[in-house]
């Protein structure tokens, strides 16, 4: 299905920079591991193409070949009314919605599925009780492998049905952290072929999936040839999507392709970021991790999210369920319905703002994770029922 790109040599530590062996670590650094400090690792690319065009972007990636399901390539949504109103320069989304699942999953999806092919995989396996375990049930279908989805038993009717339909097995189980559990048990046994972290302290999900997020600074590099964001901000879990996007334009600063690397910034449902940042570690127990912000919830952070804000003078801003309902609707009456947790980009923006962190000369892209669509109704009220007059 896919070529492994010829100029990736091994696999680096994004913490204490040591290069290992080609191969798949799903738990991380071994070395930081055995420190008591995990750390994620990612390809380690010993050069990149001479430029960057709209036709060699997967030259750019870990695998070069596509699987056929269309993602990437997401557009954007320009938000004058809203920009003016904040008082920036520019406002934008990018639209990872427009994915084929629906969500910016899919780009992780589609590298860990050829990932997966070229070493001999026979199932992936995933612990989500939403976007990606959708996500990664479609591909393994697209790829004809085995899927496991490992989730919670208060799943959405919605993603279970679409997990089901591509042919996935579900296994539920009563503690969210006892996903990660077994997942790294029939991983460790050989069993299952992980998409997502498994151990705890996190790391990330599956690194050649993570890397797969590169992409879309790549892309917002070519949408924005002329005006460059200077902000992106993007809904934060545990770090993937904000390593990766940071992560593609260190490597595009480090070709020579730009000079200023954007600020990415990370929106959150508590302030576990600062709290890491202050030495409280990586596991934030002053929070259950329950939220209206599903995809963004828990109670972890990573080491990847840390260094993906420090490497480009991004910030860690906490906002809260009750602010998300109003900047809902207001991305709506632009035309945007967006999930919660996507919605946390515009919320955290206002923060920002507000705190003096986002200039008026700003021009900021908010990166919109998935659409509305597959949130469950908050309301069971019948909607009231227009009788016809039979007039014309």
């Amino acid at each position: 299905m896919g070529r492994l790109n010829p100029n990736i040599s091994g696999m680096k530590c994004i913490q204490c920079g040591l290069v290992h062996a080609l191969d798949d670590y799903f738990e991380g650094c071994p070395s930081c591991l055995s420190a008591g400090t995990p750390a994620s690792v990612a390809p380690h690319y010993t050069a990149f193409p001479a430029e960057l065009n709209a036709g060699n972007i997967t030259d750019w990636m870990a695998y070069r070949d596509t699987t056929g399901l269309g993602e990437g390539n997401t557009p954007l949504s320009s938000l004058p009314r809203l920009a003016a109103a904040l008082g920036v320069e520019a406002l934008h989304t990018k639209n990872e919605f427009c994915n084929p699942t629906g969500s910016h999953k899919d780009r992780m999806g589609a590298i860990v599925m050829q990932r997966a092919v070229d070493i001999g995989a026979t199932t992936v396996a995933v612990a989500s009780s939403g976007n990606a375990g959708v996500s990664t049930a479609a591909y393994a279908a697209r790829a004809g492998i085995e899927c496991v989805v490992v989730t919670t038993p208060d799943i959405s009717p919605n993603w279970r049905r679409a997990i089901e339909m591509h042919g996935a097995q579900i296994i539920a189980t009563d503690d969210p952290d006892d996903r990660w559990a077994l997942i790294a048990q029939r991983a460790r046994q050989g069993e299952w072929y992980p998409v997502t972290n498994s151990i705890m302290p996190p790391v990330s999900s599956n690194p050649f999936g993570v890397d797969g997020y590169r992409a879309i600074a790549f892309e917002l590099h070519l949408q924005f040839a002329t005006h460059p964001p200077t902000d992106i901000i993007v809904p934060t879990a545990r770090g993937d999507v904000l390593w990766g996007i940071a992560k593609g334009y260190q490597d595009l600063h480090d070709s020579g392709l730009v000079g200023a690397i954007p600020r990415v910034h990370a929106v959150e449902p508590f302030p576990r970021i600062s709290l890491a940042q202050q030495g409280h570690g990586m596991v934030c127990s002053d929070y259950s991790g329950d939220t209206v912000m599903e995809s963004i919830g828990g109670n972890t952070v990573t080491r990847q999210t840390l260094l993906a804000l420090e490497s480009t003078g991004g910030l860690g801003v906490a906002v809260r369920d009750d602010e998300i309902i109003g900047d809902q609707l207001a991305l709506a009456r632009e035309g945007l319905y967006l999930e919660r947790s996507s919605v946390a980009a515009l919320t955290g923006l206002r923060r920002l703002i507000d705190h003096g962190q986002i200039r008026h000369d700003a021009r900021v892209v908010l990166l919109a994770t998935s659409h509305g669509y597959k949130e469950p109704p908050e309301f069971s009220d019948r909607l009231p029922v227009c009788e016809m007059s039979g007039k014309s």
